[in-house]
């Protein structure tokens, strides 16, 4: 059996679950509702102050089913009740990003800045100019916005130069060996 799919999901207080004769999961909270349409095949009940997945059968299809669905029911309660974020660095001379409204503009060594707008659900903090803060209760699509900023300038091997994840690791290479 699934050791992610069999555990139960518990409910924080404020954080309600309904579920449709559909799949259709909607979760509310104090951060706001998400709504997440489920396979047809996995069975899920809100049991007292928790949520139990289960799965009809023993086909490879349904076990593999049975942890995701469970994973996705508890990212949407994490989400509503506390939020998600990523934290991205700028690193390199001249790189900064100051928010612009909603959305943000990027400095990356180009000779334009780079407009970004926010995405619905989605916020963005600056905490200094080096430092970008995505927020939003949807872990998909912070992680989804998240990769777009990176995508601008990936962090180079040789100084490092570039946007990376706070808790990214980059590999350095050796540069050119003079003779």
């Amino acid at each position: 059996m699934s050791r992610v799919g069999r555990l139960p999901i518990t409910l924080p207080a404020g954080v309600t679950v309904t579920v449709d004769d559909a799949n259709l999961v909607t979760v509310k909270g104090a951060k706001g509702e998400l709504k997440q349409a489920m396979h047809k095949d996995m069975k899920i009940e809100v049991v007292d102050n928790s949520v139990v997945v289960t799965r009809p059968s023993d086909v490879k299809e349904h076990r593999a089913l049975h942890g995701l669905t469970r994973a996705l029911i508890n990212n949407m309660v994490i989400g509503v009740n506390t939020g998600f974020q990523k934290t991205l660095e700028l690193i390199g001379v001249g790189y900064r990003a100051q928010l612009k409204g909603k959305g943000l503009t990027l400095n990356l060594g180009y000779s334009h800045p780079v407009e970004i707008e926010a995405v619905e659900g989605i916020t963005f903090e600056t905490p200094d100019a080096t430092h970008i803060i995505v927020k939003g209760i949807n872990k998909e699509l912070v992680g989804a916005v998240a990769a777009d900023i990176r995508k601008w300038r990936k962090p180079e091997p040789y100084k490092g130069k570039g946007i990376k994840y706070s808790d990214e690791v980059i590999r350095r290479k050796e540069g050119k060996t003079g003779k």
